[in-house]
């Protein structure tokens, strides 16, 4: 009986900031972007306000 409500609401979650960071690394293409992904993620990136 709940189940789509729970479905529905897992859609509607915001993914959080450790979720975004990953997704956004294993979009890497290779070695050197990867890198300059974590470069990016360092200087805060995701964690602006």
């Amino acid at each position: 009986m709940f189940t789509p409500i729970r479905r529905f609401a897992r859609a509607l979650r915001v993914p959080s900031v450790a979720e975004r960071e990953m997704m956004y690394l294993n979009g890497a293409r290779d070695m050197v972007d990867l890198e300059y992904r974590q470069r990016e993620i360092d200087r805060g990136l995701f964690r602006r306000g």
